[in-house]
């Protein structure tokens, strides 16, 4: 540490965490200007760009406001009060949102033309084609329609959370201006709305689809809710409301029942954002913003269409031409379907690399144990399950062939909560030992063991993880899966399912890393190991990469290694609140980011440890809720095969990235790297496409 470097806990030293995840909702926004991939895929990126932002204000947003409202003074590292984030919330997001209806309305929308997808306001079609939608409108979308008026007699309506609607100005036979509500039942019907084929006037191209907006076919058709009155304008807005609501388990006797109240609290939580269409009058506004008791600064009035995560069902248009490639994922030969998976785990740990490796191998090592006579017991942690989960089935059969099944699903995986109820109720209707949670904890760690009778004695049998056993999730995000029969992590793995049911208290494991006991303590020792290793002997090294880092403890740990040497190589996804490249404090440490086709969701923490590599995967982000509030665990990667697979092809690809990766800056700004002269073009997910399974025999 040079004498000019500020100390560690100095606010200058961290970039804020809200921030921070805006740029990296940033590059979601650069995959959708991407000219590079196709088109119907960058509508997928602008759909995840609006989605992303509906959670951060929903559950980010909403916890500054409330702090910014009660008066908390404590400050994150960066020093920001919670008014201060706010404000600098909305300076950040505003040349956003105008990027985001630029892209769709300029680059976006005229090829989509191009490509026979047309997307139509309603007074644009012809007389044929308004016909038919008048038709389809009267026979299926009015009688669901309920027009809610607003005056002395009728009180202002509820609006739910990230509901579409249309407010109305109407003028009665004696001139006075009412105002009226209609909710748009974006759930039941399509938000865009195929054009009847007979409404074409003749032949049409077969590749050619005819689309209306939900919002404008109701717009177009208000005289017939309001006969009698004419219709002065109809303006689609939406509300997002505060969706972080805390579940006092202590005092909750029944979990299930109090996560299903909450979720019903969800849709009338206080409002935290309304966005109207820019066609909304100034007069109207001004009323939305009274009559939900907003500010004017949390209103922001935006270009056609409102609620853009919506656009996500273009990606349902069967036009291959449009998308990414398929591709087939690749299966470690010794776990083909019709081998014995326990034989194949016995001889050596697997590495399975999703989605370049395919899922199936997870789901049979359960089917398999489901049927298998020796198998006794099946234990399981669910996080986010999926609505038709195989997983699910076969535990279901596990219990129907009399194993002894437990699964620990997690009821406040938020936004998943009403997938997780469904399953814990057919599981417990099966006979499955189901838990709901831990009290204080959310359960985020990613665990199946298998507990079979064999000639020698008991062995246990291990899937551990650091995705979801989601088969969908797992086509679109990166993660890693290992079996492993070995010995101490079965003890470690045992004791810690006897920890998550019943009432056992560990506070050592044998090899794993686990949360909130020994997780961050096992980070830190083998950081602070490093930097006594390189000050012996030179060469420290550390790579982690994770979705996010933002522990204060750790990211000090971090700096405090770059001062003594330490070359330190960071992939973070998302949020990142350290600052690389800072005299006398970060020199050593560069950050990057990978954003692409697949979403970057595995850990890995490399610690070189001397030249005696240690290599852990887990669950686990270097967060504060990660390593206090919840049940994560990081594993140990001890096969050596695996271990080089992992260092010198996937993390060493991954880091010679040059068209994916984004470089961060100290001021918590990125630029995307670009081959340098001579250098070949490597792109990292297009790589292990091109190169299945070529991990599997690293070690030979």
């Amino acid at each position: 540490m040079t004498d000019s470097a500020p100390p560690l806990d100095s606010p200058s030293l961290y970039i804020n965490r809200e921030l921070s995840w805006i740029r990296f909702n940033h590059h979601v926004l650069e995959e959708a200007q991407d000219e590079g991939h196709p088109l119907l895929e960058r509508v997928k990126f602008l759909s995840i760009f609006a989605n992303n932002l509906d959670e951060f204000f929903m559950i980010r947003v909403s916890g500054l406001q409330r702090q910014a409202a009660q008066g908390v003074l404590k400050a994150p590292p960066d020093g920001m009060t919670a008014s201060e984030q706010l404000v600098a919330i909305e300076k950040a997001l505003l040349p956003e949102l105008a990027l985001q209806y630029d892209c769709w309305t300029k680059e976006i929308l005229p090829r989509l033309y191009s490509a026979g997808i047309f997307i139509h306001l309603y007074k644009e079609l012809d007389a044929e084609q308004k016909k038919a939608l008048r038709t389809f409108f009267i026979e299926e979308v009015f009688p669901v329609l309920t027009p809610l008026a607003f005056d002395s007699a009728h009180p202002f309506p509820f609006i739910s959370n990230l509901s579409l609607n249309l407010a109305i100005i109407i003028r009665d036979p004696k001139g006075k201006e009412l105002f009226a509500r209609i909710k748009v039942p974006t759930g039941l019907f399509p938000r865009l709305v195929r054009v009847p084929e007979t409404g074409a006037g003749g032949h049409r191209d077969n590749k050619q689809v005819h689309l209306v907006y939900l919002e404008d076919l109701v717009a177009a058709h208000l005289d017939l809710l309001f006969p009698g009155l004419e219709v002065v304008g109809a303006s689609p807005f939406r509300i997002t409301r505060d969706a972080d609501l805390d579940i006092e388990v202590d005092e909750a006797s029944d979990l299930l029942t109090t996560v299903e109240e909450i979720m019903e609290q969800r849709a009338r939580g206080t409002p935290v954002r309304i966005e109207v269409d820019s066609s909304m009058h100034e007069s109207t506004c001004h009323m939305l913003e009274k009559k939900l008791g907003i500010g004017s600064h949390m209103l922001y009035r935006i270009g056609h269409p409102v609620g853009m995560a919506d656009l996500m069902e273009l990606l349902s248009l069967d036009r291959p031409d449009l998308k990414d490639p398929p591709f087939q994922p690749s299966i470690p030969p010794e776990l083909a379907e019709e081998k014995d998976i326990f034989s194949a785990i016995r001889k050596k740990d697997i590495l399975l690399f999703h989605p370049y490796d395919s899922f199936s191998p997870v789901i049979n090592f359960i089917r398999q144990a489901a049927h298998d006579p020796d198998v006794l017991a099946i234990k399981i942690t669910l996080y986010r399950v999926g609505s038709k989960s195989p997983i699910v089935q076969a535990l279901l059969e596990a219990r129907e062939n009399g194993k002894a099944v437990a699964a620990l699903i997690e009821l406040k995986a938020r936004f998943d909560e009403e997938n997780n109820i469904g399953w814990a109720r057919a599981l417990e209707r099966a006979g499955v030992h189901v838990v709901y949670g831990v009290v204080g904890l959310k359960v985020h760690a990613k665990l199946c063991m298998v507990v079979r009778r064999e000639k020698d004695g008991i062995r246990r049998y291990m899937h551990l993880g650091t995705g979801n056993y989601n088969a969908t999730t797992s086509r679109v995000y990166t993660d890693f899966g290992m079996f492993t029969c070995d010995r101490d992590i079965g003890y470690d793995v045992a004791n810690l399912f006897n920890f998550l049911t019943g009432y056992a208290r560990i506070d050592k494991y044998l090899k794993l890393a686990v949360a909130p006991v020994t997780l961050r303590t096992a980070i830190i020792t083998r950081i602070d190991r490093e930097i006594e290793n390189h000050r012996e002997h030179g060469g420290g090294h550390l790579i982690f990469k994770m979705n996010a880092l933002v522990d204060q403890e750790c990211i000090n740990s971090l700096y405090r290694a770059s001062q003594a040497g330490v070359t330190i190589d960071l992939q973070i996804r998302g949020i990142c609140c350290l600052r690389p490249g800072l005299p006398g404090t970060s020199e050593k440490i560069t950050v990057s980011a990978i954003v692409g086709r697949f979403l970057e969701h595995a850990r890995i923490y490399y610690f070189r440890n001397g030249g005696d590599d240690e290599v852990f995967l887990g669950s686990a982000d270097l967060m504060p809720r990660n390593l206090d509030r919840r049940v994560e665990v990081l594993f140990p990667v001890t096969d050596p095969a695996i271990k080089k697979a992992l260092l010198s092809i996937i993390l060493d690809t991954e880091l010679k990235d040059n068209q994916q990766l984004r470089l961060m800056s100290g001021d918590g700004t990125y630029m995307r790297k670009h081959p340098e002269s001579g250098e070949a073009p490597v792109d990292s997910q297009l790589w292990f496409l091109e190169h299945p399974g070529i991990w599997y025999n690293a070690g030979t």
